[in-house]
Formats: C-alpha cells, structure tokens, sequence
C-alpha cells in the first residue's frame, strides 16, 4: 500500500486540507510538521505569531490523533528533514500545500528537483487563497497594480469547494521519532504572550468558534460598524487564517449560502455579505503583489520613495511602540497590540500613518514591530498594509492622505470607549476632551486625576505642524 507524506505548514487543520485529504485516499498517511528556523525568514521574528504555532500544533496533534494518525514533529533543514523520513518509512510520496513567500517558493522548488532524482512522487495543492494566484493577471497577461479591477477579475473565476475531512486515517504502524511541540522552542524567550490565552483560542476548534460567533453577533452589522473598534462586528478571523486553522475557501462558500438562505430580496444584508468577501479578496490582492513584487517586504513599489528623508529617532519609534505617543487613539492602539497581540484594523491603519507621516519614521520599523507583535502577522498583508499607509506601495492613492489621530477617535470611538478600555489614566474625562486631553481645562483634569506630562504624556509633536511638514516633503517628491 501506498504511504505518503503529508508535510504540514501553515494549513493546521483537518477540514479542507487538499494534502491530507487526498493522501488519506492514497493509502497510509504520515503527518509531519518541520521547523526549520534557518529556512522560516519572516516568521521566526514573529514572536506572538509563533505563540499561535505553539499551539496550533496541539490543537491539530490532537485531531489527527482521533482520526488515527500521530504528527511528527521535526527541527532542521527540511529536505534533509524529509530524506530522513523517507529512508526510515519507505515512503512512496510526499503530498503538500503550497506557499507563497519567496524565500519558501524557492526552497520548496529545491526540494521538488531533489526528490524527483529519487523518483518520489511529490503533489502540491492550492489552500492558503482562494484562487491561484498565478491565474490573476489582466488581459496583458500582467499583474494587477490596482486593487478594483484585480477584485472584478477575482468575482468572474470560481472558487472551488473544500474539500472533506477524512473520516480516519491508515496511520504508519511502526514507531517514528518524533520531537514534542515543546522541544521545537516556538515560544519567545520573553513570557509577555502569557496574556494572550485570555484572548485567544488557537487552532482549529478555536477557529470555527470564532466563525459562528461573527455569524451570529457580527455578519450584518459589518459594513456599517466594521471600523468601529468596540464593536463585533469585524471578524477576527485574521490569525485563523494566518496559520491555516480555518480555510478561506470554507468561508468563501459557507458565506455563499447565507446570501441563498436570506435571499435576494434582503439587500442589506446582502451588502453586508459581499463587504466581507471584498476584504478576503484584499487579502488576495497582499499575496498578487508579494508573489509578483517580492521586494514589497523591504523596498518601496514606487520608485520615488526611495529617497524620502526618513528620521531615525529611537526615542519617538519607542514611545509609540508603548502607546506613550499623547494622541489616546494611537496609544490605545498600540496597547491593545502589546496585550493581545492583535490590533482593529482602522486603528492599525492610523497608528501605522502617525508612525511614518507625524514622525517621519520608516515604515519598515513599523512593519518589523507588527511581525514581532501580530498574532495575526502574515508577510504579504503587512507589507502591503504598511506601504498602502505609507503611501509607496500599488493602489496607494491618494498616498499622501495623513489620518488624524483626533477626528479619527471623534468618529470611530466617538464616546472614547476604547480609549477608557486601553489607555486607563484617561478613564475619568468626558468624552468632549477625552481625544484632546491637552485642551481639556485644568479643573477638569484635576476631577479626573490627569497630570499631563505625569501621567499622560503631552502629544510628541504638534498635528498641524507634523501634516504640514509631512506634505511638504510628500509634494517634494512629485
């Protein structure tokens, strides 16, 4: 009988997982997971990202155990990693799910070339997107640089179904060894992520859990209350998704039957459905350009960023990391990150443009502190977020758009209940001053026990002289 191989990567799960699906047809599957840090460049830097590894891995350990099959868990370099496992089972294939960054992509091509010179038959499959996304490209045969049409293309193409979960697995009879998920040493030296598991529930149990809740509390609400950060109505689907716990395909088509089972005639709703598919598709539109622009990571898609004047000032890039900025909405941002590992994304986008167009800070530090910091962190998505907010990056228009931290908190938090939530000492003052604490009269600060410059910093620089000087330099690069 056939015994295949099936390598797990950042597919953790058992529904739709083409690989394991397809192997369990086969004949005897042996599941394997390898970390090979020397090979991980992006994701050995993400700290919170790695905790979500952790423990996803015990998540679908104890899956695939109640299907009949036990993980094996590897360190070092994966072909080796691989030729071992090989040699030791007899295995006749090995069966995985594709990548996208470009370090994997070439790694993975090596890999290929090396067992096809020992006739070991190797089948990849497509689940991380929802389409292929080598099949995306306009009608030069070119990649999309503009999001709107590349999501018009996208709507014309089928997404096709998930496939099933295997109802058991032909498991290797013979013992294989295997590390513990411990003894991969995913988790960061610093216990800071501790806190997480209040949050969180990796995996992907966790996962479906997190789908039925937005269902139910936050589907059709989402177009009108998705920026809002103290709502439900966004997902928090996006570490989920990172790591493959859940399947953007099972999404995709479990959100095609809402809109059957509400019905044309709901509109509403149905723009509500549809709002939450176009953010998917943005998230297609990350892995088109780090797939088709690879230097997105590190270097700026428009050429004339690359001589913008950057200041370095550590001092500044330290405070907004601690959310000790003096604009509340920044701050409450950047604190719900350190304690959750996760940030809204409207406030994700404004204290990502106060980092480089108030401070003039480069984006890649801000982009390198999300790695670190993101349960979420997925490279193509970060690095697509920071240059759109930036402005140097594909469809970043009008790029020289500068957010501001106070009619942004006006209008998304207008009461100042996330701000109460992360940033405490600000928890007495009414919601008129609680944006702009620095105009607030001293009696009303005295009631709510503010010093400013003690216990709330004043603003590290002033608004208008910050967007003015930020223009000024935006213009100069025309």
């Amino acid at each position: 009988m056939k015994k295949v191989i099936v390598w797990f990567r950042k597919d953790l799960r058992i529904h739709d997982n083409p690989a394991l699906y397809y192997g369990s047809k086969e004949g005897i599957v042996i599941p394997l997971f390898i970390w090979s840090e020397d090979e991980e460049k992006e994701l050995k830097k993400g700290s919170a990202s790695l905790w979500w590894l952790h423990h996803s891995l015990i998540v679908l350990s104890e899956k695939l155990q109640k299907l009949g099959a036990k993980l094996i868990l590897q360190k070092g370099n994966s072909l080796e990693v691989i030729k071992k496992l090989i040699n030791e089972t007899k295995a006749d294939a090995v069966y995985w799910n594709e990548r996208y960054e470009p370090s994997i992509i070439k790694r993975d091509q090596t890999i290929i070339n090396e067992l096809e010179k020992d006739q070991i038959e190797l089948k990849t499959y497509q689940s991380h997107l929802l389409y292929d996304p080598y099949s995306i490209l306009n009608q030069q045969n070119q990649p999309y640089k503009v999001f709107t049409p590349f999501y018009k293309q996208c709507l014309k193409k089928e997404v096709t179904r998930p496939t099933k979960i295997p109802t058991s697995l032909l498991a290797y009879d013979k013992p294989i060894r295997s590390l513990t998920i411990d003894e991969l040493e995913l988790l960061p030296n610093i216990p800071w992520y501790e806190k997480f598991h209040k949050y969180w529930e990796p995996g992907e149990e966790g996962a479906i859990k997190q789908w039925k809740r937005f269902i139910r509390d936050g589907l059709y609400h989402y177009q009108k209350k998705r920026d809002i950060p103290t709502s439900d109505a966004f997902s928090k689907l996006s570490p989920f998704l990172s790591w493959g716990n859940i399947s953007p395909k099972t999404i995709w088509h479990a959100l095609e039957r809402e809109k059957i089972i509400i019905g044309q005639n709901i509109l509403n709703d149905q723009q509500h459905i549809e709002a939450f598919q176009r953010q998917l598709i943005w998230r297609e539109f990350g892995y088109h350009q780090l797939i088709h622009f690879p230097s997105i990571t590190h270097t700026p898609l428009r050429s004339m960023f690359r001589s913008f004047p950057w200041e370095k000032n550590e001092d500044y890039f330290m405070k907004w990391k601690k959310g000790k900025t003096g604009f509340p909405l920044v701050d409450a941002g950047m604190r719900e990150l350190w304690e959750t590992g996760f940030m809204h994304n409207r406030v994700r986008m404004l204290t990502a443009s106060f980092l480089v167009k108030h401070l003039l800070i480069p984006w890649p530090n801000g982009a390198c502190w999300f790695q670190h910091t993101l349960v979420d962190f997925d490279i193509a998505n970060n690095a697509m977020g920071w240059q759109w907010t930036t402005g140097c990056g594909l469809d970043a228009a009008p790029y020289f758009r500068i957010f501001n931290p106070m009619t942004q908190g006006e209008k998304f938090d207008p009461n100042g209940d996330y701000i109460r939530k992360w940033v405490p000492e600000l928890a007495k003052l009414p919601p008129k001053y609680i944006h702009r604490p620095w105009e607030a009269p001293k009696d009303i600060l005295r009631k709510a026990n503010i010093e400013l410059g003690k216990t709330y910093p004043y603003p590290l620089v002033e608004h208008k002289a910050a967007r003015e000087r930020a223009l000024a330099i935006y213009n100069s690069l025309k």
